[in-house]
């Protein structure tokens, strides 16, 4: 019976050796994760409330005539062609000339030129006569009052004809030119050019309470079209209304662009970026990248083939960046693709 028991024995023991044998084994292999990277270097950021307004003239009129005649509409030396709609014209260019043949000989301005050369030849001769003796004070003041009176007269005409010629107040452009047919009767008071200078321009808007006491005047606002959108324009803050109002819980502010070369035009739609501070040399990431979560904002950094998570703190931040305060460091390999699978100290292979 023995060799039999030796056998069995034999047999469990290649049976629990070959169980051994088949157990499986566990072996955990951690796949890089693909990122791509871009090292931090010093940036700048603003601060900057943006708002909206409709862009206006800063000067704007209506000339009419101050006499009736006969209406001529005259030619424009820059486009050897009558005035027209879009023409810019300089301060005190004629654009209308009224004729009134009656009224123009009624002024009489060449015998008033003449009597006003004589007056003046006259007071000449006695103030000579006077400074010798041969005529009394008397006459010579006589003479000086003649020819206040000449000048007078001849200036009143000049100011008479001058009202036959309807004149541009100051520099700007044609905005209107009601179709009147030349050698037309007009009334006084005819509404015949509308002038509008836009050289410079204001922008209404209303900004909210919070930032009452940020928003200064001589503050730098860029303002932007969109049907402009490689143009930006410098402006100002030029008035600020200390008022807030109860129902918008807003204030009202003004601000003055210039606009030279007439890019901008009246009644656009204008976005403003008001700037109310500019940090410089600092670290600034974009937005997209920053990770929120129970325990706060955060980021991913490269360290020898490994993403660290680092907590961080933000200073200034508009719409597409934010400034770091705290938690990165100039130089940080930071991650900007591939961060989203990403855990502390998880393997990372930086792909392009």
């Amino acid at each position: 019976m023995k060799p039999f028991h030796q056998f069995i024995a034999l047999i469990a023991l290649v049976g629990a050796s070959t169980a051994c044998n088949n157990q499986p084994t566990t072996t955990t292999t951690e796949l890089a994760v693909p990122v791509s990277v871009t090292d931090i270097k010093p940036g700048s950021i603003e601060k900057i409330i943006n708002t909206t307004g409709t862009l206006s003239a800063t000067k704007t009129t209506v000339v009419k005539t101050e006499m009736t005649g006969k209406y001529k509409l005259l030619i424009n030396p820059r486009t050897r062609r009558p005035f027209a709609l879009g023409d810019g014209v300089e301060n005190g260019q004629v654009i209308v000339q009224l004729e009134d043949a009656e009224y123009v000989n009624g002024i009489g301005l060449e015998s008033k030129r003449l009597n006003l050369e004589i007056s003046e030849q006259n007071m000449k001769k006695q103030q000579s006569l006077y400074e010798k003796g041969g005529v009394t004070q008397l006459d010579y003041r006589n003479s000086e009052v003649n020819f206040t009176n000449a000048k007078d007269a001849f200036e009143r005409a000049n100011l008479q004809l001058a009202k036959m010629q309807v004149r541009a107040p100051f520099k700007g452009v044609i905005t209107d030119l009601p179709a009147i047919t030349n050698s037309t009767q007009v009334a006084t008071g005819t509404a015949v050019v509308s002038l509008m200078d836009y050289s410079t321009m204001t922008v209404e808007v209303n900004l909210p309470e919070k930032y009452i006491t940020d928003v200064m005047i001589d503050q730098i606002v860029r303002i932007m079209n969109y049907t402009l959108p490689n143009d930006t324009l410098q402006g100002k803050i030029k008035e600020l209304s200390p008022a807030i109002s109860t129902e918008t819980r807003t204030f009202k502010g003004v601000i003055v662009v210039e606009n030279p070369a007439l890019k901008l035009r009246p009644g656009m739609f204008a976005k403003a970026d008001i700037v109310l501070a500019k940090h410089d040399s600092v670290i600034v990431i974009p937005k997209n990248i920053i990770i929120s979560g129970q325990r706060g904002k955060s980021v991913f950094v490269v360290d020898k083939g490994t993403a660290d998570e680092k907590r961080i703190t933000i200073g200034f931040e508009n719409q597409n960046v934010a400034e770091i305060t705290s938690g990165l460091k100039v130089n940080d390999r930071l991650v900007i693709k591939g961060f989203e699978t990403l855990k502390n100290r998880s393997k990372v292979k930086i792909v392009k």
